[in-house]
């Protein structure tokens, strides 16, 4: 996958023996000024620069830019700069109907990644300026981001040992034109970014014009939004910290806090608790289903991509999705006449058979029920004065989740006894002097 330019530089025992540092370079013009400025200034620090640059092997005219990169580091270290040039290609293609953008960024990152730690290098430096974070800031604006989508790109941040940092974030983009046209540096012309398919170009063609010439202070004013949104991004990170201390620990997170703190402060802790526990962003909408559905459940559970999250006795947890039935469950009679907890392995779940004073069953009458899935039609009725409905609407009256409706629907002499989720149907509740019980299912997953 990757093929060098250079022999490695940094060998065994290199980090003690000099100080290096890498730039990203495209060889475009911004990416040029910062690796030329960079090695000036690391001539007399006493700095070594390893110049890094991706061929994503998209564009014909991708080995050009290569050859234009590595001619222009030659001739830079004939000048006498300390600098050398290590390169990657990526291997592979967008898969069909990926963006090629988000293909790109990711294998380019990756690969700048894995050089940067080759070179012996934990700085790395990326040459985006003003008008790149305002554009970011509008992109995201446009895509309906939340704060953290607005912050666009954090000045400095720490990747696995490496940190990323933007030492341009603040200059205008004419600064750097000014720069490059004072040391005569040549730079390669990206003819993809004149292509109408990406959507920075669109923005950077068609609507970056008509909005200076409406509000000439519009980059540094969304800029400056950028990083408002960045301070607003680490306070939320500060308060979920400070609530997930509080309300999670290794069991789990409270289902408590849904109902003790505010709307948004829940929602910024459980987005927090979600993203630790899942290393990705949840989905706007599950959040939106959770605020509705969680605070009042008694147990749950809420597909998130290849995992669940569940709820049971009044904690979440996100464990591995569990594996669907091949086939359906048979019918299949049992014996509950016995108080306790009846396992039901075919189903995934147990059955507990409680005493109660009043409202419960027979404990006679448990003693050959069938277990049965749902077949469609069957109707409940919830209480003595109710009418018979069907289970679906018996479930959103009640809004008992889907997830709680999973597991068996038990029936004695032929009629509905249980429903999960529901409970006993009020039509078979016992009246007479013996003892009554009642019965809960919990799902295994749970």
């Amino acid at each position: 996958m990757a093929d060098s330019a250079t022999p490695r530089a940094a060998e065994s025992g290199s980090r003690s023996s000099r100080r290096v540092l890498a730039v990203a370079c495209s060889g475009g013009r911004d990416s040029t000024a910062l690796l030329h400025a960079t090695a000036c200034s690391a001539r007399s620090l006493g700095l070594h620069v390893v110049a890094l640059h991706i061929h994503h092997g998209l564009n014909p005219r991708a080995d050009a830019w290569l050859d234009h990169v590595s001619g222009q580091v030659s001739a830079w270290v004939d000048a006498g700069l300390p600098i050398e040039l290590r390169h990657e290609r990526l291997s592979g293609a967008p898969a069909a109907g990926d963006s090629i953008e988000a293909w790109a960024r990711a294998g380019r990152h990756a690969a700048l990644q894995r050089l940067t730690l080759a070179a012996g290098a934990d700085l790395l430096l990326l040459a985006h300026h003003r008008r790149d974070q305002a554009e970011t800031f509008l992109l995201q604006a446009l895509r309906g981001a939340g704060s953290a989508g607005l912050s666009a790109m954090p000045r400095a941040q720490w990747r696995d040992g490496v940190c990323w940092v933007r030492p341009w974030l603040d200059r205008p983009r004419e600064a750097v034109e000014a720069y490059v046209a004072e040391h005569r540096l040549t730079f390669i012309d990206d003819d993809s970014n004149t292509d109408p398919r990406y959507a920075r170009n669109q923005l950077r063609l068609r609507v970056w014009p008509a909005l200076c010439a409406q509000s000439p202070g519009a980059e540094a004013a969304l800029a400056r939004a950028a990083e408002w949104a960045q301070q607003a991004t680490e306070l939320q990170r500060e308060i979920a910290t400070e609530d997930l201390r509080r309300w999670s620990d290794a069991t789990g997170l409270s289902q408590a806090m849904l109902r003790s703190l505010s709307a948004a402060r829940a929602t910024n802790a459980l987005r927090a608790w979600l993203h630790r526990e899942t290393e990705r962003a949840a989905p706007a909408s599950l959040i939106r289903r959770l605020l509705v559905e969680a605070p009042e459940a008694v147990i749950a559970q809420w597909p998130l991509g290849d995992v669940t999250l569940h709820l049971y006795r009044g904690r979440f947890a996100v464990r591995p999705r569990a594996p669907e039935h091949a086939e359906p469950v048979a019918a299949q009679r049992v014996d509950l006449a016995r108080p306790g907890r009846h396992a039901m392995p075919d189903w995934r779940g147990t059955l507990d058979v409680e005493p109660v004073t009043s409202d419960g069953i027979g404990l006679s009458r448990l003693s050959n029920v069938e277990l049965r899935p749902r077949e469609g039609g069957e109707r409940f009725q919830a209480h003595g004065k109710g009418v018979p409905r069907s289970l679906k609407k018996c479930w959103q009256t009640a809004g008992i989740p889907a997830a709680q409706r999973e597991g068996p629907l038990i029936h004695v002499d032929g009629r509905l006894l249980f429903v999960p989720g529901l409970g006993l149907d009020a039509r078979l509740l016992h009246a007479d002097d013996e003892a009554q019980m009642a019965l809960r299912w919990t799902p295994d997953a749970c």
